[in-house]
């Protein structure tokens, strides 16, 4: 007991700087977001819960993006009603989650994630409550489902800017730790003391990077500094978890300035080959930087982009040097492209879950590209009619672009696929391989009469002596 009492003086965190909470009521007057902004779905979510004797506030995201003159994409609600309460008060909603017992809510086509109030129980440093709390030996929370106050879920979010509650009834904003002013002052500041918050969850510094770059806001210094440090505890975070974050990343619309900043804070190694391509080979930078500033464009326009797409670029040069290794070893091609693909994504699997829904649209795409440089017989035809033409065209052409393959083959598709019958016919080239010799058949000789394949054998026969 006593070298128990020792072990946890001695080993207690240092203090954060950061996590005295002094509630700020900011009005409707001073902040202008009006109930008329919030999702009607989260509205009737709110209101139901109030009328049930329950607290509940929108929260997170939604209210931090209205506030920086965003459209949020959804809108949560947090409350002190446990799951079990909430999932009574409405029909439509359903308790998921194991480490996060949540309630999604739906009405009509809209989910609202519904949230109950939590304690974060090792945000002192103890060593042994976070033993309770069922901490991994680097510090990682795999449960944390302790319900507490509403003071106290504040000191278990992110980050500041992220710990805002909107009032519907009032229309005011609860803010316990100044993530208003952060808001206004275009700046990203963690909750409590920056090493330990990581150490609990090592995703919050992908996180971090990836808030600051989709909101063109600044990292606190106290919350940038031991990134590069703690880099490795993302080796711990579980394979699903990783590539769910990474997608998100990837999809934000500001992923080439997310890989740079990832980059210059050491954060690149081992989460995706792509990242330690940027940093060795010129032709594959410039390729992936191509694929990323084309889904970026996509995300802010609002249009649709394949994950299965994305993926196929970023490892593409992965690939392609597995390729050529096969290759120069004396297999074939074709079967040589193919054990570079089954190689590349069952070692990249080891750092991010790729769902396995994705592989048709990954291999198509790559085993397509070959099938581009023969241009002869009826090949390009049976190319168009494949399903994935389109997707694979698009990848042919960032070759192109990064000077991966020679311009003329995107230019001829390019033409090929949008002219009419005869013009194809007339752009075929010529087949330069050889082609195989058909073998001529034999004619098989006229059927003979019995006496006379009798004859040519007696004419056959060595003559008799007389």
């Amino acid at each position: 007991m006593i070298r128990k009492f020792f072990k946890r003086i001695f080993t207690r965190n240092p203090p954060a700087a950061n996590t005295t909470s002094v509630l700020h009521t900011v009005s409707r007057k001073e902040h202008g977001i009006t109930r008329q902004q919030i999702s009607p779905a989260a509205l009737k979510v709110t209101v139901a819960l109030q009328q049930g004797g329950f607290s509940a506030f929108v929260v997170g995201g939604a209210i931090r993006d209205l506030l920086l003159g965003l459209e949020p994409k959804d809108f949560d609600v947090a409350t002190n009603a446990t799951p079990e309460q909430v999932r009574g008060l409405f029909r439509r909603s359903r308790i998921i989650g194991r480490r996060f017992r949540l309630v999604h809510v739906t009405y009509g086509t809209e989910i609202v994630e519904v949230s109950t109030f939590r304690a974060n129980c090792a945000a002192d440093g103890d060593t042994d409550m976070a033993a309770q709390n069922h901490a991994d030996q680097y510090g990682r929370l795999l449960q944390d489902n302790i319900f507490g106050s509403q003071e106290e879920d504040v000191m278990r979010r992110d980050f500041t800017i992220n710990a805002l509650f909107y009032d519907p009834a009032t229309e005011e904003i609860l803010d316990y730790l100044n993530g208003y002013e952060d808001i206004k002052a275009k700046r990203l500041r963690i909750i409590g003391e920056p090493i330990q918050r990581y150490r609990e969850d090592p995703v919050r510094m992908l996180r971090a990077v990836r808030l600051a770059a989709k909101l063109h806001i600044q990292l606190d210094d106290s919350t940038a500094a031991p990134i590069g440090d703690l880099a490795p505890l993302l080796q711990n975070v579980p394979a699903a978890r990783l590539f769910d974050e990474m997608l998100k990343l990837l999809m934000s619309g500001h992923s080439l300035s997310c890989i740079v900043d990832l980059r210059m804070r050491g954060l690149h190694h081992g989460l995706l080959p792509m990242l330690d391509v940027l940093l060795e080979q010129p032709l594959g930078e410039r390729f992936i930087t191509l694929a990323l500033k084309n889904t970026d464009e996509r995300v802010q326009q609002d249009k649709p982009v394949s994950p299965g797409f994305l993926f196929a670029a970023l490892l593409w040069h992965e690939v392609l040097a597995a390729w050529n290794k096969r290759q120069a070893e004396g297999v074939k091609p074709i079967p040589a492209l193919h054990m570079a693909m089954v190689e590349i994504l069952a070692l990249q699997r080891q750092q991010l879950a790729i769902p396995r829904r994705l592989d048709s649209i990954i291999y198509d795409i790559w085993t397509l590209q070959p099938h581009f440089v023969a241009r002869a017989g009826r090949r390009p035809f049976h190319l168009l009619e494949h399903p994935r033409f389109r997707a694979a065209y698009d990848f042919l052409w960032l070759r192109c672009e990064s000077g991966e393959v020679d311009m003329e083959v995107g230019q001829w598709w390019k033409v090929f696929q949008h002219t009419d019958a005869s013009t194809r016919e007339a752009m075929l080239l010529k087949e330069t391989t050889p082609k195989r010799r058909k073998r001529s058949k034999r004619r098989r000789k006229p059927a003979e009469s019995a006496d006379h394949k009798k004859s040519d054998v007696t004419n056959l026969a060595p003559p008799t002596e007389t």
